[in-house]
């Protein structure tokens, strides 16, 4: 995600550039932001990473999504392998020769990736305490945590912000919810699914039109009864739960007040999995304090 756009990057930009003059919009850039800004903006509601961000970090990582790895790989952002992926990958040369990229399906799915990447990483922990408003403030926190080598990383994302108007994106004139819910709620993640801490009063309708989910999903999804009422504190996901647990999660020794139910929200296991990973019957099986529980 460094050197290897670099120069199809400047290649790009040269078509907008005019001797003498300041940076021209150019239509590779153009296009490319119409055909992935509703993906932006929905990345936006969920995750909370601004919309402006997300495009031109998509824009200057891909060349406007004419790089190799956006090509062939569907990979937008030059997120590397790391050690917790286990998905597609491909070798490309970097920073080093034949290093390991993540592959994906869709574009799409490159895009959800990137938002993980930057929600789960701890090292980007502090730019979520920032407006989604401060695009200048997400641009040099990227550099400042090692997203990219390239010393002028953040000033190249604060100049396609400003050449190409993204930060429209982020305010509430550009987005209706942003206006509509001044006071959202906070994501995190567990088992790579997104979810919120319930707060007293919230609905499943509440829940679902902040981050655009039916109603009937965040019941479905949190394997909860029509009438239930949120009392505050709960684990609530806005994405299906899987089947076990990350790799880092084999199994958990049960304490005082656990049940199947929040051990399964704890780790995004759905509960009829658990009790299978487990070899429980849920007509019959009770739990106690010390006993574990397989994740996996």
């Amino acid at each position: 995600m460094k050197k290897l756009t670099y120069w199809l990057m400047v290649a790009v930009l040269l078509c907008g550039v005019s001797t003498g003059m300041a940076q021209q919009r150019n239509k590779a850039y153009e296009d490319y932001i119409k055909k992935y800004r509703s993906i932006a903006v929905d990345e936006m509601k969920h995750y909370r990473i601004p919309a402006s961000i997300t495009l031109a970090q998509g824009l200057l990582e891909s060349g406007a999504g004419r790089s190799e790895l956006a090509r062939k790989s569907n990979n937008h952002f030059g997120i590397k392998c790391g050690g917790s992926w286990d998905g597609r990958s491909v070798r490309h040369t970097d920073d080093a020769p034949n290093e390991c990229f993540r592959a994906y399906k869709h574009a799409k799915d490159s895009y959800r990736d990137h938002s993980k990447f930057l929600r789960s990483g701890a090292r980007y922990a502090f730019l979520f305490r920032l407006k989604i408003t401060d695009y200048k403030g997400w641009a040099k926190g990227l550099k400042k945590a090692g997203y990219a080598t390239d010393p002028k990383y953040a000033n190249r994302l604060i100049n396609i912000i400003e050449t190409y108007d993204l930060d429209k994106y982020d305010k509430k004139g550009g987005l209706k919810w942003a206006e509509e819910f001044p006071n959202p709620h906070q994501p995190y993640l567990a088992n790579e699914l997104l979810y919120i801490i319930a707060r007293r009063g919230d609905t499943f309708k509440s829940i679902g039109k902040e981050f655009d989910i039916k109603k009937k999903n965040v019941r479905k999804y949190n394997e909860l009864p029509k009438d239930y009422e949120f009392r505050g504190g709960e684990i609530v996901y806005l994405e299906e739960k899987r089947k076990k647990a990350t790799k880092d999660h084999i199994s958990y020794i049960v304490k005082e007040g656990d049940s199947m139910y929040s051990i399964s929200q704890m780790f995004g296991i759905k509960i009829k999995n658990l009790y299978k990973l487990n070899k429980l019957d849920p007509e019959t099986a009770e739990i106690q304090v010390g006993d574990i529980i397989w994740l996996r």
